[in-house]
């Protein structure tokens, strides 16, 4: 504890909303790996970040009260923030409640979520998954993270801010329009409307997975937002640069690890040596839309 509170305040916070952000995961891990059950796991990762969120704003005020023992109106304590701070962090709740509750939409529709057949067997396997999603509610938003932690004293709210929150609602709009075109061409699929194995129009003509284009623009925006914020003498000199790990992580997670190459070997196995899938391949680029 000493060593903690030998931390400046701004790393104070930072660290222990990363040991909150681990805390939530497997919290929920040590009640659903001995069910195996998959079907919360989106879920919980989006009640994560918004959660993760909160505590970042409220920690210097919670440190105060509990920690230091001094008295703290907590009913004032929003009035405190920053511009910066609740815009940041309202945009990440607002796509963490829309992603979570459109993911978990769907798997209640499935009944079950194919990525987890084999690994909801292997307790320790599955344990890790839930590890892993802490890592990714910890970095993912480690910009805002690092903006709430710094506290009011930052700079105003200016054009740089307002570059990132426009690209930011480009982003999010992309991503929600490619995630509703796909649920409307699956409805179509399953009501008979067209024979199509595959979507290819709309946003999906542009690229193979536009959505995830969206999520992962969606965060870069985010840094451009706290960029400035992030170079304040009161946080770390490579505070920037760590942070910057945000949209980098969520980049190589979708299109490395967890999202693309699945979505791509199932397509190839189903669809592979059928003639529309080629050409779809050929003209559609798998991630980021050709500029020209």
């Amino acid at each position: 504890m000493q060593a903690f509170l030998r931390l400046s305040k701004p790393m104070q916070t930072l660290v222990a909303t990363a040991g909150f952000a681990y805390g939530t995961q497997i919290a929920a891990g040590l009640v659903f790996v001995p069910q195996q059950n998959e079907r919360y796991f989106d879920l919980f990762g989006s009640i994560g970040f918004v959660s993760t969120t909160l505590f970042s704003l409220y920690f210097p005020a919670l440190r105060t009260r509990y920690l230091l023992g001094q008295a703290v109106n907590f009913s004032a304590v929003f009035k405190t923030f920053h511009t910066r701070q609740l815009v940041m962090s309202a945009l990440t709740a607002l796509w963490a409640g829309r992603l979570g509750s459109f993911l978990f939409q769907r798997i209640r529709k499935h009944g079950k979520d194919g990525r987890f057949d084999e690994i909801k067997t292997k307790p320790l396997q599955f344990f890790g998954v839930w590890l892993f999603q802490g890592t990714w509610v910890a970095l993912t938003a480690l910009p805002v993270y690092a903006v709430n932690a710094l506290g009011p004293m930052q700079p105003a709210f200016g054009a740089l801010e307002l570059v990132g929150l426009t690209a930011w609602a480009g982003a999010f709009l992309y991503e929600v329009v490619a995630d509703r075109q796909k649920s409307a061409w699956r409805e179509g699929q399953k009501n008979k409307e067209h024979d199509e194995k595959f979507i290819t129009s709309g946003l999906w003509a542009q690229s193979r997975h536009p959505n995830y284009v969206g999520e992962v623009s969606m965060w870069a925006a985010m840094y451009l937002i706290g960029l400035r914020a992030l170079q304040s003498p009161a946080l770390p000199g490579w505070m920037p640069l760590a942070a910057l790990a945000s949209p980098l992580f969520e980049y190589g997670l979708i299109r490395y690890i967890s999202g693309v190459p699945m979505l791509e070997e199932k397509a190839e196995k189903n669809y592979g040596k059928t003639k529309e899938w080629q050409e779809y391949k050929k003209n559609t680029p798998v991630f980021f839309p050709k500029i020209l």
